[in-house]
């Protein structure tokens, strides 16, 4: 929400993302998402708001975030246990089943420490039919 234009470096297709603490971390940016940055940008063209207020006196207000997720949630038929904050796990959930090393996943998080990724790594089927596999191969050998 408190996006600022600035942010998106287009040439070098990254977000720059400031998370708890102040910290700071490049994030990829995807060819579609600055696609649709930019014609949500020509919507109201704020020269420093990504997502300017109605008002347009700085970045739109958390409530008014939070109305447009639950509607938006409503709509596609989830229910309140779908957060926004569940849009996070989901892609690092997405990006561990596609392959991605726990560390690279650790850095688009900004996770200080590898323990906190590593939650994820529970979640995914992927992960628990690699352990399967590997498991029965293990006890194969020793048979």
């Amino acid at each position: 929400m408190n996006l600022r234009v600035e942010a998106i470096d287009s040439s070098r297709m990254t977000i720059r993302v400031v998370g708890k603490g102040d910290k700071e971390r490049l994030v990829p940016l995807p060819m579609l998402l600055l696609d649709a940055l930019r014609a949500h940008w020509k919507t109201h063209c704020d020269p420093t708001w990504l997502f300017p207020s109605p008002e347009r006196e700085g970045p739109v207000r958390v409530a008014c975030a939070q109305k447009a997720f639950r509607r938006a949630r409503e709509q596609a038929g989830f229910d309140g246990r779908f957060t926004a904050h569940s849009l996070r796990h989901s892609y690092a959930t997405r990006l561990l089943e596609q392959g991605v090393e726990l560390r690279v996943v650790q850095i688009l998080l900004g996770h200080a420490h590898i323990q906190s990724t590593q939650v994820y790594t529970h979640l995914t089927t992927s992960l628990r039919e690699d352990v399967q596999h590997t498991v029965e191969e293990v006890f194969a050998r020793l048979l």
